[in-house]
């Protein structure tokens, strides 16, 4: 089996979506599963499957399929799911309370421990559990409680300005919902989730698929 290092990018990207279903097929008393049964159920080709299990080694057999329950085993180990990752909240304004208030319910081992916040009437107060502390103990707090994972909610006119303080602090890597692209350290990992952008990509995508299905039956008329 390949180490971390050595997975394709692409393939890291889809192992977390790999493992929610295995979970969910386990659930639902799913014992073995083909690539194509797999393929059909999360939309992606039977051949990027294999190739993507291929990189754990022999994780099935020819006829027989894969044992969703030693997949899903081999893929807890991978994600290291039985380690609890605490995440730092950066700004908690709506999109961040929405954030805290689900904080992971499904993910057990992922989990917003503590925020930050410039708004001095949520400052020193708790949510959901979560404390919310003020922007100048950024640094302390984050070192305190060992944490290397922040997801930022900060606008993208002051998003910039924090990516200097998580990477203080101690920051590895962060998930970005502004979508403006920052200058960051080449250790510090950042992913962007840009809503509009996506939201637009999905509306394209379907306009164009209503559009081929009204040209297919014009065809066969």
């Amino acid at each position: 089996m390949k180490s971390k290092t050595n997975l394709p990018n692409a393939t890291a990207e889809r192992i977390p979506m790999y493992y929610r279903y295995l979970n969910m097929l386990a659930a639902s008393q799913v014992q073995r599963i083909k690539s194509q049964e797999l393929s059909k159920l999360i939309h992606i080709p039977s051949a990027t499957i294999r190739r993507d299990f291929s990189c754990f080694g022999e994780l099935g057999r020819s006829g027989y399929g894969y044992d969703v329950q030693f997949l899903k085993e081999t893929f807890a180990k991978v994600l290291n799911v039985n380690k609890l990752e605490k995440i730092a909240l950066i700004g908690v304004g709506n999109l961040g309370q929405a954030l805290i208030r689900n904080n992971f319910r499904r993910n057990p081992n992922l989990k917003i421990t503590i925020a930050f916040e410039q708004n001095e009437t949520l400052i020193d107060t708790i949510f959901n559990g979560v404390p919310i502390y003020s922007m100048a103990l950024l640094r302390q707090k984050i070192q305190e409680n060992e944490i290397t994972t922040a997801i930022s909610t900060v606008p993208s006119a002051h998003a910039g300005k924090i990516m200097p303080l998580l990477d203080e602090a101690g920051i590895r890597s962060v998930l970005n919902f502004a979508p403006e692209r920052l200058k960051t350290p080449q250790h510090m990992m950042i992913r962007y989730i840009d809503l509009t952008s996506e939201l637009q990509t999905l509306i394209y995508l379907s306009d164009r698929e209503a559009e081929n299905q009204v040209l297919s039956g014009v065809d066969q008329s």
